[in-house]
């Protein structure tokens, strides 16, 4: 794995706001749907001030939808508590510059109330909940995340206006691995690829992928808390570039009947001295075993932490490479979980996230779906070697109403995460079904408007 050495120290910060190159410093956190929420400081205000001390932050920014819009039933933050404020801690060890913006470096906060006690249900410390339950059995985990996206040619504004319709994608066929597809727009991915890396990401490769103008920027595997942290980051600054370059993308699920926009999670378990903990030679461990026997067998209930919104579900069709199956195989890309690498490199892949995930909610659903196989000593079932798509397994869920309805009643999240989380991401989903439910769609309008 990569050294823990920070991208940016804070004497190395010191310098460069007094030699004047960084001038500006972002304080943010992931919310409930994995954005950054935050403020941008003053360099030098931040470094008198707010690097000691933190900054605040309304506590409504856990408790709306995607609109922000406040809305009801929230036990941490409503109009009856008076939308007061939490505070926003600074983890130096984040701290890098933002290459895509001039003079600016960023951070990741943690959250925590005025007594100090952590806010439970923010995605950041969900997710290091459970890497300390992982720690106390002896292992760490690492994890990557394959984010696709598809870019056209259309500005920001100019979609907003369009109403997302009609957009120019920026390649107009399938172009999966070829090298003339992503040279039509390699001037943005090469931005994207080195202002990553100049940001303290480490980038592996970006490839083309099936629908027109989709594509994928692949980073190197770390440590889950940092791939996570970075995979945030990265989001908001592709859009940003993709802004400064007069060209929008999105990450949504399903943008349209073809292939949706994927973001396979890779996680590997490495024991006190650094090694896999899921190889034994080159065969899976018994601990492997077990973790991911405890993945098939929390898949259903933790589905709303992998596909979190009414699109998420519309991306699992037969024959997509969206899995629709709990089931396991080697190598095999019908499954929802996909085990590849030997040896050093024995891993497993998570297929249910689109891009669209939060991926501080899945990673620590994995992390507790894998410790509910070790601590009960599941067996896992046997493989599936052929095509799951058509074999009989459990179906994953098919709508957020359905997974929400497996998450509510699921002894296993509660006992992972605690009524308070179970009840907190709960009542995100009920909240996007009220606002879907209540919404008249395109699609009602044309086949409603005249004909019936």
């Amino acid at each position: 794995m990569a050294d823990h050495t920070p991208p940016l120290s804070v004497e190395e910060l010191h310098t460069l706001v007094a030699g004047g190159e960084i001038d500006t410093v972002v304080l943010a956190f992931p919310d409930m749907q994995g954005r950054l929420q935050g403020k941008r400081f003053a360099a030098r205000f931040f470094l008198d001030e707010v690097l000691a001390h933190g900054t605040e932050g309304c506590n409504y920014l856990l408790a709306v939808d995607t609109e922000m819009n406040t809305v009801d039933g929230y036990a941490m933050s409503s109009w009856d508590r008076g939308y007061g404020d939490f505070a926003m801690r600074p983890d130096l060890s984040t701290l890098r510059r933002v290459p895509w913006n001039e003079g600016t470096a960023m951070l990741i906060a943690d959250l925590a109330w005025n007594d100090g006690s952590p806010v439970v249900a923010a995605p950041r410390q969900i997710l290091r909940r459970q890497l300390e339950r992982l720690a106390e059995l002896g292992y760490t985990a690492n994890v990557g995340t394959e984010l696709e996206f598809i870019v056209f040619k259309d500005t920001y504004e100019q979609a907003w206006d369009a109403g997302y319709k009609g957009l120019t994608p920026a390649n107009q066929y399938n172009i999966d691995y070829s090298v003339l597809g992503t040279g039509r727009i390699e001037p943005l991915l090469r931005r994207i690829r080195n202002e990553m890396a100049a940001a303290g990401l480490t980038v592996e490769s970006a490839k083309g992928e099936c629908n027109p103008g989709q594509h994928e920027i692949a980073f190197k595997y770390d440590e889950a808390l940092v791939t996570c942290d970075q995979h945030a980051i990265y989001k908001t600054g592709a859009k940003e570039i993709a802004a400064q370059e007069g060209v929008s993308l999105t990450f949504m699920a399903k943008y349209n009947e073809r292939e949706g926009n994927s973001c396979h999670i890779h996680l590997s378990l490495a024991d006190a001295d650094g090694t896999n903990a899921m190889a034994d030679g080159q065969e899976m461990s018994q601990v492997m075993r077990h973790f991911l026997a405890g993945q098939l067998a929390a898949l259903r209930d933790f589905s709303l932490l992998y596909a979190p919104n009414i699109n998420s579900y519309k991306r699992f069709q037969p024959g997509s490479f969206a899995p629709t199956a709990v089931a396991w195989g080697y190598d095999n890309r019908t499954c929802a979980l996909r085990v590849v690498g030997h040896g050093r490199s024995m891993r497993f892949e998570n297929r249910l996230p689109g891009g669209d995930v939060n991926p501080h909610l899945a990673v620590a659903g994995l992390i507790a779906a894998g410790l509910h196989g070790i601590e009960q000593k599941l067996e896992l079932p046997e493989v599936c070697a052929g095509n799951a798509y058509t074999a009989e397994y459990d179906h994953v869920p098919t709508t957020l109403h359905q997974a929400a309805e497996l998450w509510e009643h699921s002894p296993i999240a509660k006992a992972a995460f605690g009524e308070e989380v179970v009840a907190h991401y709960l009542n995100m989903a009920r909240v996007e079904l009220a606002a879907f439910d209540a919404a008249v769609t395109d699609w009602e309008l044309r086949r409603s408007f005249e004909r019936l």
